[in-house]
């Protein structure tokens, strides 16, 4: 119980410095976007038309010069984003690197402040996390505890940023966790309440954006939702993959890594002399989408279809920042654009805003993986039920559309590219992600190809093994026997023989850096006692040898401890 305690009141304390985190990085991005002349407000206070054409190119650009020179200070020469918190918790492999955690913050930070076209959360999600993994790194925390204190800093960052403290604990459980443990469901409420307080009163921090409902819609309407649901499915799945495309691209492109943020940077500053909404995080944009009559509907394709190839061109480029704030303009925008359409029909009332945030809900829902999240996001910044049940009706049929067409998110997808397939459960994650070097044992027999078979049955007699492992001279790997082989081979009166000449078992080989998933995948096609590790890159080294046993022992364990990690007791 006083362990629970403690941690309730760690995860309180790491809420408190997530929170400070985050208002002071959102604080200093809507800073520099004024002094760069990034923010509308900046630049029409700005009285040098000139000025400002050449600022608005070139400041892009020499933000994405430094965010590019910050990249190489990391060791995969890459932001660090929620998808590496995802994986540090899943598989628990270990604790989230500071260092690059806190570079990845400031890259975000300058990106924003310079206005490339990328959102806030992502990295105020990681940065809140990286807080946590430090807390539990100090005081020597056990890898279940770690998971809890990374949590509780990314609920205290959603709390922070949405003003929506619920939000922020079922984004860490839905996203982060992906179990819903009373022992973290504490621990990571009171990050979330108390970064909640520390937004709204201490700092008077208020809500990013807020939308308010002006009437019911009509019956019919919860069907034009439920479709817009399914479309803004096909929006998300043309978002995420426009911003892998645009990275399998940018890595083909022979430009130095580091300089391909400043290319974007130019290009964005370019298109942004005639369209500047698709600057920054577009939380103006967002707003003034809401508001019935404020964008025409060709204005709404326009700005839409930029804001997606801008966000899809800064974040495959190299730019530091998240998906989830573009995510929500470019659904917005898409939910307007519905709303529009549908009101010059004549048959939507005064219902203008509901499209827009069911079309925000939609998008952002599949490219997140957070359904619950996005709607609670929606609920408390309302206060709207109605609202909310229309939002609903969207997320219906866009997550799962979404999940079977694309994948459950684009974090889960930028995973599976990088061979962390998630898709079938945190366990088989856990066991992909555990590699066999741990259970690699020299406890075997090996037999060079020249001995007899009469030294050969010998050796296996002494050692008390029913299998030998070839090997010459130099260490390589030629097979392996069975001693009932060899038994055979001797009654024949082939005793003198060498043991090359045996009939070799077929058996599968492992490499140094195989999973205990693919161990136990390769166990279907053993009948012996273990499988030979080999390292191809090595002229065919042997390594020694992994024992059934062993993988059913080490699967055992990694099960008992994601058990008691889910279930509380551990």
């Amino acid at each position: 119980m006083l362990r629970f305690l403690g941690l309730v009141v760690l995860g309180a304390l790491i809420g408190g410095l997530a929170a400070l985190a985050a208002v002071g990085f959102v604080s200093a991005v809507l800073w520099l976007n004024d002094l760069l002349l990034i923010s509308p407000r900046g630049r029409m206070m700005f009285a040098h038309p000139e000025a400002l054409a050449i600022a608005t190119v070139l400041v892009p650009a020499l933000g994405g010069l430094v965010v590019g020179q910050l990249h190489r200070a990391i060791r995969e020469r890459r932001p660090h984003t929620p998808a590496d918190v995802i994986a540090a918790v899943q598989t628990r492999r270990g604790r989230l690197p500071a260092r690059a955690g806190f570079l990845s913050a400031v890259s975000g930070l300058v990106s924003l402040g310079a206005g490339a076209s990328v959102g806030q959360y992502g990295p105020l999600v990681h940065l809140g996390a990286t807080l946590g993994s430090l807390g539990a790194k100090l005081l020597k925390l056990g890898r279940s505890d770690d998971n809890v204190t990374i949590a509780c800093g990314v609920a205290a960052a959603i709390a922070t940023a949405f003003h929506a403290p619920l939000a922020g604990i079922v984004f860490a459980h839905e996203v982060i966790l992906r179990h819903y443990a009373l022992r973290a469901f504490a621990p990571v409420a009171a990050a979330a309440i108390v970064g909640h307080v520390i937004a709204t009163n201490v700092l008077s921090q208020g809500a990013l954006f807020h939308v308010a409902d002006t009437a019911v819609p009509q019956p019919w309407e919860f069907a034009a939702f439920i479709v817009i649901g399914g479309l803004g499915a096909l929006v998300a799945g043309a978002y995420m993959h426009a911003i892998l495309a645009v990275g399998r691209w940018a890595a083909r492109l022979p430009v130095v890594p580091s300089l391909r943020p400043a290319l974007a940077g130019a290009a964005l500053g370019l298109v942004a002399l005639w369209v500047p909404d698709i600057l920054g995080m577009g939380q103006e944009t967002l707003r003034f989408a809401t508001i019935e009559g404020a964008f025409g509907g060709f204005e709404l394709v326009i700005v839409l279809v930029l804001k997606l190839t801008a966000t899809a061109l800064c974040i495959g480029m190299g730019f530091g920042g998240g998906v989830f704030s573009p995510a929500l303009v470019i659904g917005t925008l898409f939910g307007a654009l519905c709303g529009t359409l549908i009101g010059d029909t004549g048959l939507a009332g005064d219902t203008f805003v509901f499209y827009a945030v069911c079309g925000m809900v939609a998008v952002t829902a599949p490219v997140i993986g957070a359904p619950l999240t996005s709607l609670l996001i929606v609920f408390e910044l309302t206060g709207s039920y109605v609202l909310t049940t229309a939002a609903l009706a969207s997320v219906t049929l866009a997550s799962p559309i979404a999940a079977q067409l694309f994948g459950r998110s684009l974090f889960d997808i930028q995973l599976a590219n990088r061979g962390l397939d998630l898709s079938a459960g945190r366990g088989r994650a856990l066991l992909q992600s555990a590699r066999l070097k741990h259970l690699l044992s020299q406890d075997c027999v090996t037999l060079n190809p020249r001995d007899s078979i009469d030294d050969a049955v010998a050796s296996l007699g002494h050692h008390g093994h029913g299998e030998a492992y070839l090997v010459d001279d130099k260490g390589r790997y030629h097979g392996s026997v069975t001693l009932a082989d060899l038994e055979v081979m001797r009654g024949r009166g082939q005793g003198q023989r060498r043991v090359r000449d045996c009939p070799r078992t077929p058996r599968p080989v492992l490499g140094p850096e195989a999973s205990v998933w693919s161990a136990m995948h390769q166990l279907q096609d053993v009948t012996g006692e273990a499988i030979a590790v080999v390292d191809d890159k090595a002229d065919d080294a042997f390594l020694g040898v992994v024992y059934e046993s062993s993988i059913a022992r080490a699967y055992l364990q990694y099960s008992e401890e994601l058990r008691r990690e889910e279930h509380g007791t551990g």
